[in-house]
């Protein structure tokens, strides 16, 4: 498929979207799963940690785009540690265990690389 093709096809797709799809969508595809999610402990967690995740995200915008990159990816970094930390608490697969390891272990290490990038700036 050409790229012109593919451009025309995802517009026009945009174009017929229903409003409500396009609602679900604006807050990347994440429907409102809280009623279901409080029923079951582990969807629970994973929904609080999204809900913060996205809460800690909306920071006010400097402007400058790489300091508002580096003080946005530090809470969705914390996100993934934190979702990572509820698959070791709950999860049973040694494969997703490991990769939750290494997700911590890797986000942790660019947090503290941006904060002391952050500092450096006087951020």
């Amino acid at each position: 498929m050409s790229a012109r093709h593919l451009i025309t096809t995802s517009g026009l797709a945009l174009l017929l979207m229903t409003p409500a799809m396009a609602q679900d969508m604006q807050g990347h595809g994440h429907a409102d799963t809280t009623a279901a999610a409080s029923d079951d402990p582990v969807a629970k967690a994973f929904e609080d940690a999204n809900l913060k995740m996205h809460e800690d995200m909306a920071i006010d915008y400097t402007g400058d785009a790489d300091i508002d990159f580096v003080r946005s990816m530090i809470p969705h970094h914390q996100g993934a540690i934190d979702m990572a930390k509820i698959q070791l608490e709950h999860g049973k697969d040694p494969e997703m265990r490991k990769l939750a390891e290494e997700v911590i272990k890797a986000q942790e290490a660019e947090i503290a690389d941006m904060r002391k990038w952050l500092e450096e700036r006087g951020q």
